[in-house]
């Protein structure tokens, strides 16, 4: 185990993690009805701290072009933040609210961060996956005929490289509910593959060693 246990949590679950430009891991918990959520810190010497606490249902990370921010999911409160990441040691600062998402969208869940630093984000319960400028304007809303859309992210093919030389052009989207298909959709639970004809860039890498 890089973890087996942290105390307080021991009644919880993580939910969404992502590795970070130095190489540090972001993990997120699900609130109980005894604590809250916390987002915590995995630093490649093995030590872990809560970094964000208070929240509902932890979920989608990404991170800007040039690493100085960092984008975070409250599902609960229906909010996208965004921090300010030192990119040597993770430490988070300047919070600020990127989006809020209208109840009737549905819930925001899994994000990723494409090349031109857009933000995509999965709504659960919302049969869609939206995209957002960087000053947090829809731009773009692709529709599922699955309810429970949950996460995308950008995968590499090398069938189709961009003259800049980036193959990160097919886009994959998780969704979930597959055991409820009258209410959730026939193809709910399925992974869904397309190109969006924008371009994604890699994940970081962890640094941490087992």
């Amino acid at each position: 185990y890089v973890i087996e246990t942290l105390e307080g949590e021991e009644t919880s679950r993580f939910n969404d993690v992502i590795a970070a430009p130095n190489g540090s891991v972001f993990c997120g918990t699900m609130s109980t009805t005894e604590n809250p959520g916390t987002l915590y810190r995995l630093d490649p010497d093995g030590s872990i701290q809560p970094v964000i606490t208070g929240i509902g249902i932890s979920n989608g990370l990404g991170f800007t072009t040039d690493c100085e921010w960092m984008y975070y999911t409250d599902s609960t409160a229906h909010t996208i933040y965004k921090y300010r990441i030192n990119p040597i040691n993770g430490e988070l600062s300047e919070r600020s609210v990127f989006i809020t998402t209208p109840i009737n969208e549905g819930i925001p869940d899994g994000m990723t961060v494409d090349s031109e630093d857009h933000v995509w984000s999965a709504r659960w319960d919302g049969w869609a996956l939206y995209r957002y400028s960087p000053d947090g304007e829809q731009v773009n809303k692709i529709d599922f005929n699955t309810k429970k859309v949950s996460c995308p992210t950008f995968a590499e093919n090398p069938l189709n490289k961009e003259d800049s030389g980036n193959s990160y052009t097919d886009m994959y989207v998780t969704t979930a509910g597959g055991d409820n298909p009258s209410e959730n959709g026939l193809q709910a639970g399925a992974l869904f593959r397309f190109n969006p004809g924008i371009s994604g860039k890699p994940e970081f890498r962890s640094q941490i060693f087992l």
